[in-house]
């Protein structure tokens, strides 16, 4: 049983499969280009993955596929038990229940950074504003930026509008966060404040799926290490072993270019 599930009370457990999300033979195309070929992955309730990659390589649009932003072709990707099809309410319900962070901070710069995290769970799971106000500042001294909860976005430096974009996922208290290249605007400066933040979630089992370059992350954290290429899944292992003993030359290759040895 993984830690999460063994975290739970009986109650709390009961209806929660071990599986988080399951993706069985999923394809898609963009016109001609197949951009997804036959992916087949099972995440584990609490587990996290790292997915890397050469650009191009269908690592951010298998996760978006995840909570719906892109959509299959053909294939069953089944999330928290909900199978997404083109049904909207179960788009909506696999939605409340995945957050998401983006390489851009998305954040609306007319409102403060506690406007920004209370708007979904005031809109969307209906919390009364002075709740929402109190998951928000929980989530920002989780962060560690809760003396910002008052300034706009842009007086933020990007590695702190990063970390309120992560805080305003958390206030929807989601069961899966999904990362797609959260560093990869950031100064070099300001990677590690976000990484650190990421890394202190996964310690607390939160259920992870992670498109990074950042692979010293992937050593620290990861459970599983998946290489993408060509739309295809090439390899996946535990990091020990997918770092020092990768079995496909195109992991291989990879690996080399961007550790640098």
């Amino acid at each position: 049983m993984s830690k999460t599930l063994r975290g739970l009370s009986p109650e709390n457990r009961r209806g929660l499969s071990e599986t988080a999300v399951e993706i069985t033979s999923m394809n898609k195309w963009y016109g001609d280009f197949h951009a997804l070929r036959d992916i087949n992955l099972t995440v584990r309730r609490g587990e996290r993955i790292v997915i890397c990659g050469p650009s191009g390589s269908g690592k951010s649009t298998m996760i978006r596929c995840i909570n719906r932003l892109e959509e299959h072709q053909s294939g069953k990707i089944v999330v928290d038990g909900i199978e997404l099809t083109s049904d909207l309410k179960k788009i909506e319900e696999v939605r409340r229940e995945v957050g998401m962070v983006f390489q851009h901070f998305n954040l609306f710069p007319h409102l403060t950074i506690l406007e920004n995290c209370t708007l979904a769970p005031i809109w969307v799971r209906k919390v009364p504003e002075r709740q929402a106000k109190e998951i928000a500042m929980h989530f920002l001294e989780k962060v560690r930026i809760p003396d910002q909860a008052h300034k706009y976005p842009g007086q933020l430096s990007g590695g702190q509008q990063q970390r309120v974009a992560i805080a305003r996922s958390l206030c929807m208290k989601p069961r899966i966060m999904l990362f797609d290249e959260p560093t990869s605007a950031l100064d070099p400066e300001m990677i590690k404040e976000v990484l650190d933040t990421m890394i202190a979630l996964a310690d607390e089992g939160m259920t992870m799926l992670c498109v990074t370059h950042e692979m010293g992350f992937a050593q620290a954290v990861a459970d599983r290490v998946i290489f993408m290429d060509q739309g295809q899944i090439v390899e996946q292992n535990e990091p020990r072993a997918f770092f020092s003993a990768p079995r496909s030359e195109r992991t291989r290759t990879f690996l080399g270019q961007i550790l640098g040895h």
